[in-house]
């Protein structure tokens, strides 16, 4: 039964019903199979979205359109490029160091690829790179969005597991995305010296890198004080959403003065879309968790891996090549929603941390965003930058093996993702 649900869903979703709309169509089939009362699905539709924590997600969002409405990408990309403009690699290091700070306003690789996306790439066109090769940079550099903080994979990781603090979540991801961006512009570094991509040959004056800091430290503060808030027990992490908003208000309305009440209202209506899709797609999950449940899947996932894997090791290995797959073909919040309640009672009885497995869990499915055939940030990068799916797909290879480099230091070396957040907020979880 469960086989044919899973073959089911992906049929449906193959032939390209919206993922919310396949897992509500599997969700009403498993409940008619297995006698379930359809007067249960509007309850679980509504109690999987009714939790505080989730109103982290609007206000995430909400901050990161006024932010981006208020000139901020430009800013951005200027201030990049007076800092890394001149090394080899040039501008592909100006897209990549513009994700990591963009990255912790948006928390979102779409929002990348789309907000810094098209001005990245046109940019290094006419500087004279291949537009394919200036889009897999972007594609590459946008999966950073949510493993820097904040994040909403890791909300609702934090949400589902039931156990993990929201805060940590966001403090175990920085050091992986930084070294995810660093990883990038190393391979930048050598594309440049093979194929002698152009680079601007003198440095940025200090007074236009002084003054360019000028114009960009407000919207880089966002995430210094988000962070610094929860590290530092001022606020919590749904708390700190708020305040980002409030911040950007401020920034974009009173300092920079770029923030008109209709565009506020326009951000608005794009927050209010865009959370629309998500907590959609969360209380379907909801729902379909009790078919997952009633079907003991996840008890016979455990068995199996009691069985045939007896050792955590393996298991992360079985975990990472699984969540590739399923990154490839699903978007990260069904698939969170979906597998974590599977997988992560397995790792718990491997004795596994539940916050590096949640990073782990995150990280690996934001890496299945640019790895091909499917990788939904590929599809919206080749959109943006107007050129075919099958170019973007030979020039991304190299920025997928170097995820993979980072997604193994992360699953062996735990303490690249547990350090911070248990050197600030102790070593419970």
């Amino acid at each position: 039964m469960a086989l044919l649900l899973l073959i089911g869903f992906l049929l449906v979703v193959l032939i390209g019903v919206p993922i919310g709309f396949a897992m509500g169509f599997i969700t009403i089939s498993s409940f008619a199979a297995l006698g379930g009362s359809m007067l249960i699905i509007p309850q679980k539709l509504f109690s999987g979205m009714d939790n505080f924590t989730y109103l982290c997600i609007p206000l995430y969002i909400l901050a990161s359109e006024i932010m981006a409405s208020g000139g901020l990408t430009e800013k951005i990309v200027h201030f990049c490029d007076c800092l890394v403009g001149h090394v080899t690699g040039g501008l592909a290091h100006v897209n990549i160091l513009g994700s990591m700070f963009f990255a912790g306003i948006s928390g979102s690789a779409t929002a990348d690829a789309s907000g810094l996306g098209r001005i990245e790439i046109d940019m290094m066109d006419k500087a004279g790179y291949p537009r394919d090769y200036a889009a897999a940079v972007t594609a590459a550099s946008a999966i950073i969005g949510p493993i820097i903080p904040p994040s909403s994979i890791m909300i609702i990781y934090a949400v589902v597991a039931g156990n993990v603090s929201v805060s940590k979540m966001f403090l175990g991801g920085f050091l992986p995305g930084v070294l995810l961006g660093l990883s990038e512009m190393v391979i930048c570094y050598f594309m440049a010296k093979r194929y002698n991509h152009p680079k601007r040959m003198q440095r940025t004056p200090m007074k236009e890198i002084l003054k360019s800091t000028v114009e960009t430290l407000p919207s880089l503060l966002l995430p210094v004080i988000i962070l610094g808030g929860i590290a530092s027990g001022v606020f919590t992490a749904t708390e700190s959403g708020a305040v980002a908003v409030l911040y950007a208000m401020l920034v974009a309305g009173l300092m920079m003065k770029t923030l008109s009440w209709k565009e506020l209202f326009n951000c608005c209506i794009r927050t209010a879309k865009t959370t629309a899709n998500v907590l959609f797609i969360i209380a379907v999950a909801s729902a379909m968790g009790w078919a997952i449940t009633t079907l003991q899947i996840p008890q016979q996932i455990i068995a199996f891996c009691m069985n045939y894997i007896h050792s955590p090791t393996v298991f992360l290995i079985f975990v990472n090549i699984l969540l590739l797959l399923i990154g490839m073909i699903l978007d990260q919040s069904p698939a969170l929603l979906i597998m974590v309640p599977i997988l992560l009672p397995v790792a718990l009885a491997y004795g596994i941390d539940p916050l590096h497995f949640g990073l782990l869990v995150c990280i690996n499915l934001t890496v299945g965003l640019i790895t091909p055939p499917v990788g939904m940030t590929l599809f919206v990068t080749a959109n943006v930058g107007e050129i075919k799916l099958t170019a973007l797909f030979k020039q991304i290879w190299p920025f997928v093996g170097v995820c993979l480099l980072v997604l193994a230091l992360v699953t062996f070396v735990p303490a690249l993702t547990l350090m911070i957040p248990n050197l600030l907020l102790g070593g419970s979880v």
